[in-house]
């Protein structure tokens, strides 16, 4: 291959390099769409904007190279001369056909019915929240979680009076557990959904004063995206991308009470 051919590989290269650039930077501006979290959303929108800038560049070195760059090239690479090559006679062998033996194919017979059994959907992380990881993400493989147990108090040890059903309105709600083999530093999070929608995150390195395991682990929720509404919830708590351990409730509507209302007896008089 010569330098100008493989300048023409080059700007094709970059053109279909352009290409790809610019549906990153769609598929990411699609995304920034969907986030609920305005922090996340103008990320999101940034990076979108530097990918189409950095595909512009990639159109005009496309264009350049060949044109102006390539005057260029043969400055620092100076083409030199190359030999004629003398044509060779060379011998074909033939080829001597043998027959081959064809094999009946066999007729397997498929099942109708599989015992294989079905997979339940296993917790995942979405990529909105791991942008805002900031510790590692390797947890210790023996660390371990409680069940999650709810309520609108904590004790500053366990949640007081622990429910799995709630009525509006509620302000706040906690999902105590106790927990061992933890590593500080490692990225924990937990995730609030209201039917199957996140509406409620938190997400941070383990502190260190938590320490590798004790009681009184908590997470709260007092302002889902749309506020408390009736439906099922579900908590999933993470470690790194590890899912430890899931909590379920639910939230009622408001009871409405019955009045009771009075009826007069009209009064008889008995007229002599």
């Amino acid at each position: 291959m010569d330098i100008r051919a493989g300048i023409i590989v080059i700007a094709i290269f970059s053109v279909v390099a352009a290409y790809f650039v610019v549906q990153a930077g769609i598929k990411n501006y699609q995304t920034a769409r969907k986030i609920s979290f305005y922090s996340l959303r103008k990320r999101y929108n940034r990076n979108s904007i530097y990918l189409f800038l950095f595909s512009i560049f990639l159109l005009y070195f496309a264009y350049w190279l060949p044109t102006s760059g390539e005057q260029i090239v043969y400055q620092v690479f100076p083409p030199s001369p190359t030999p004629s090559l003398t044509p060779t006679i060379t011998l074909t062998p033939t080829i001597t056909l043998s027959p081959t033996i064809t094999l009946t194919p066999t007729q397997t017979i498929t099942p109708a019915v599989s015992d294989t059994p079905t997979l339940t959907p296993t917790p995942f992380l979405p990529l909105a929240i791991e942008a805002l990881f900031a510790g590692p993400v390797t947890p210790n493989p023996d660390a371990v979680f409680t069940s999650i147990q709810f309520s609108t108090e904590f004790d500053g040890v366990n949640p007081v009076n622990p429910r799995t059903s709630f009525e509006l309105p509620i302000e706040t709600i906690y999902g105590g557990f106790d927990y061992n083999n933890t590593l500080p530093g490692v990225q924990w999070s937990a995730l609030w959904y209201r039917n199957r929608e996140l509406v409620c995150y938190e997400t941070e390195p383990w502190r260190n004063e938590w320490g590798t395991g004790g009681i009184g682990g908590y997470t709260e929720c007092s302002s889902p995206i749309g506020g408390w509404l009736p439906g099922q919830y579900e908590v999933v708590i993470f470690m790194g991308y590890d899912w430890k351990t899931v909590g379920r409730f639910s939230v009622l509507d408001r009871l409405e009470t019955e009045t009771p209302t009075s009826t007069s007896t009209p009064e008889i008089t008995a007229t002599p």
